[in-house]
């Protein structure tokens, strides 16, 4: 990387991103307090943030246009790694989702973001403006591929990040309204088929969704003491590390799908709305990066880039507070999970990438 590139990172999307990691960080103790080591996952945190923050540096590094000629083999390699969890893949909670690394272990599904971001903003860019069925059609059979492998783990949440991504930069590549309607209308025929589809599990949160009493101490349990757990922190907040409901331990996987409850419980409204004003914030370096981006495929990328992390903090947020269906998507550089966190730092820097190159007398 030249060292005048440098003048030209954007230091406020770091600076927001590093908040947010620390911030999360500081969320992470207090959900974990009460387990065996509170400190483990505090640990794990700076292992991940160091581990991400190099891939980090290296995608940044590279000319987003030179990772966009790889488009053919990073999206077969995409498609390998999710095949290959269902051959060798580890199964915790009832999902085949991870592959084992030595002692450690991975989720190819958050790797798969980031590469089909890149993936498809170059195969949009070299098609033109994809206005018709036909011309849209290998862009949604080159989504399809690795979403259905991802269903089948099950990871419905995942796929659904993927969709979202696909369905953006579509949009951002010019395709009109009226087909992505049309699409989404066919997708809506197509429910009552995608319903059998479903594991009874997933059946049973949609159904909760729409009625959580309807199974309060089964798959509803988790919907109704979020809510409570939120609303109790009213305005304030019950206060740092003294959220009674997190202390007791009665919202289900409050240090990575609900680590939204403990900050409602704990620091109240305001709290809240500090955390959303800060993803308010990355978001709009996001959209400022897609705007000036120098060419097409940056701009794609950075869409990209921007609906992942948009949807995440959307459904995360929404399925806290009973607004959208628990699907298990983290909160963006907050929840606990090491494959997710270097995912969105990798995702930061391909953002970061596309910024530094706004300028095209500097290369």
């Amino acid at each position: 990387m030249k060292p005048r590139v440098l003048r030209y990172v954007d230091w406020a999307l770091v600076a927001s991103t590093l908040a947010l990691i620390l911030g999360g960080a500081v969320i992470l103790f207090s959900a974990t307090r009460t387990f065996p080591d509170p400190w483990a996952f505090v640990k794990a945190r700076a292992v991940h943030v160091v581990l991400g923050g190099v891939i980090l540096v290296l995608v940044a590094a590279v000319d987003y246009q030179v990772l966009a000629r790889w488009w053919r083999p990073l999206w077969l390699g995409t498609v390998i790694l999710l095949a290959a969890v269902d051959i060798v893949g580890r199964t915790a909670q009832g999902a085949q989702r991870w592959l084992p690394l030595g002692p450690l272990s991975f989720q190819p599904s958050e790797v798969a973001k980031v590469l089909l971001i890149i993936t498809l903003a170059k195969h949009l860019d070299g098609h033109g403006e994809p206005t018709s069925l036909r011309q849209v059609f290998p862009v949604l059979l080159h989504a399809a591929v690795p979403i259905v492998l991802i269903v089948q783990q099950p990871d419905m949440g995942t796929a659904l990040v993927l969709l979202a991504i696909l369905l953006a930069m579509l949009f951002a590549a010019g395709t009109p309204v009226r087909l992505l309607g049309g699409l989404a209308a066919a997708g809506a025929l197509a429910a009552p088929v995608l319903w059998r589809m479903l594991h009874d599990y997933q059946r049973r949160r949609l159904i909760v969704f729409l009625d959580p009493g309807s199974d309060p101490l089964g798959a509803g349990y988790a919907l109704i003491q979020s809510k409570i757990a939120v609303g109790s922190g009213q305005l304030l907040g019950k206060g740092f590390l003294q959220g009674t409901q997190n202390l007791l331990r009665f919202i289900p996987e409050q240090h990575t799908d609900f680590i939204f409850t403990v900050i409602g419980e704990e620091l109240g409204f305001l709290g809240a709305l500090t955390l959303l004003a800060l993803f308010g914030f990355w978001v709009w370096r996001a959209a400022a990066v897609a705007r000036v981006a120098k060419d097409r495929l940056g701009m794609l990328m950075a869409v990209g880039v921007l609906a992942m992390i948009a949807f995440h903090l959307f459904i995360n947020v929404g399925m806290t507070v009973g607004l959208a269906p628990i699907t298990g998507i983290p909160l963006p550089f907050v929840s606990h999970g090491g494959s997710a966190l270097i995912a969105m730092l990798a995702a930061t820097g391909l953002l970061l990438n596309v910024g530094m190159r706004r300028k095209k007398i500097l290369f």
